[in-house]
């Protein structure tokens, strides 16, 4: 089906019209998020009252803690970023703790319906389909379940294949606006300890897996170190700029996958300009569902999953906490758990938990105890591999105390004496 009739683009403030008092709004995450409408909306808080938002990472020049959205906005985050940490942890936020797979579950009358989705897409083709470019996600199930739809559309916005096609009678307003989408290059932010780290993972990482990558620049530095490997596969729910030199090169050619065989798999990224540039009409890149991507019983189809995540801290019995530092909410469960299960599963898979021992203040990041109030993110029960700077360890099958002392072994020298008296405290050895 094509186009017959010119598209009716309308400005963003008139396009946010629609909504009202006491509705709930998606926001688009990520790279994609649609910071005009966002602007658009905040601008008409003075009529709005309660208004709640939905979204998980949000990129970009938006804000939402400014004390004049009090009582007209209300953020309501799936997973906490830089600019919704602040109103996450406020009187005008919170964070709903949940699985990245099971988040399109939520959009349905019982938990949270949507009112209206903003999204931003790239622009359509002759026959009248956008794409959600960058992130498909959960944005997908999101304008599925919403009452109406709203889009930012902008012809930077790569084209992307895989799930995100969208055709714009579904869509209820076009808002055009022109605008390079937000950069993150995680090579810029390494330390000596993160190349270490880098090294380590790779170490354990055989020819012929499939890669999960987290974000940030450990993930990064993994791949860097992958450059003599053969017969890779990616399997990941984010991707960024790191994996296109072992694409181009061959190092990942998705081969060896039982789904998906010579399809990079991803359902989001964020990067910089060339990794948009790359994935931009590459059939080679599927960007898809997050209930397909993170589907456990698909990602144990592959063969030696590599699930790559970092943490905030991990105690002497193995807890994980990625999410909270205390009481405070830093992000989010997101696919963490998602791939250690799917990994755990995967026929020689491995799921690896890589941290730095410290934090940048010299605190180190193995403890005795999580910290109270703190949420476990990966139970002692689903950890594997650990590995910070020090070396790295498999987990599973070890007891308690055989536990505590491999995790010491990997702490920072400065601590581990304090550690040691803490082991001694607890288990009495």
């Amino acid at each position: 089906m094509s186009i017959s009739n010119p598209i009716n683009y309308i400005p963003a403030e008139e396009a946010v019209k629609c909504v009202q008092s006491h509705q709930r709004v998606f926001l688009h995450g990520s790279a994609a998020t649609p910071s005009l409408l966002i602007k658009a909306l905040q601008n008409r808080y003075q009529e709005l009252k309660n208004v709640e938002l939905v979204s998980i990472t949000t990129l970009g020049d938006s804000t939402f803690d400014d004390p004049k959205f009090h009582g007209h906005f209300f953020f309501n985050s799936l997973f906490v970023s830089a600019n919704s940490r602040k109103v996450a942890n406020s009187e005008d936020g919170d964070y709903v703790p949940v699985f990245l797979s099971e988040i399109p579950q939520l959009f349905c009358p019982e938990f949270l319906p949507i009112d209206v989705a903003f999204i931003q897409v790239s622009a359509p083709d002759k026959h009248g389909y956008c794409t959600l470019g960058t992130s498909v996600d959960i944005a997908k199930a999101a304008l599925e379940n919403a009452k109406l739809v709203v889009a930012q559309v902008n012809p930077k916005m790569p084209r992307t294949h895989g799930d995100g096609f969208i055709h714009i009678s579904k869509i209820h307003s076009l808002v055009w606006h022109e605008q390079d989408l937000p950069e993150v290059n995680y090579a810029e932010k390494v330390s000596d300890a993160i190349i270490q780290i880098g090294k380590n993972v790779a170490s354990l990482i055989e020819d012929g897996s499939t890669l999960q990558m987290g974000i940030g620049s450990i993930p990064d530095q993994v791949l860097q170190n992958l450059k003599n490997h053969q017969n890779l596969g990616l399997h990941t729910e984010m991707l960024s700029d790191g994996v296109i030199p072992l694409i181009e090169s061959g190092v990942i050619n998705n081969s060896m996958k039982k789904l998906n065989r010579g399809k990079s798999v991803t359902s989001f990224m964020v990067g910089t300009k060339k990794l948009y540039a790359f994935v931009n009409d590459n059939p080679a890149i599927r960007v898809m569902n997050i209930d397909y991507v993170n589907d456990t019983s698909i990602i144990r189809q592959n063969p030696k999953v590599m699930a790559i995540n970092s943490a905030i801290e991990i105690d002497l019995t193995g807890q994980v906490c990625a999410d909270s530092i205390g009481t405070y909410q830093y992000s989010g469960i997101g696919g963490q758990m998602d791939f250690v299960r799917g990994a755990s599963l995967s026929p020689g898979g491995k799921p690896i938990i890589a941290l730095p021992s410290t934090t940048v203040k010299g605190i180190s990041r193995i403890t005795p105890f999580i910290k109270e109030g703190a949420g476990v993110v990966t139970t002692r029960g689903h950890v594997h591999w650990v590995v910070t700077e020090y070396g790295k360890v498999n987990l599973f099958g070890l007891n308690l105390k055989q536990r505590a002392k491999a995790l010491i072994a990997l702490a920072h020298p400065d601590h581990r004496e304090s550690l040691e008296k803490a082991f001694y405290e607890r288990f009495k050895i």
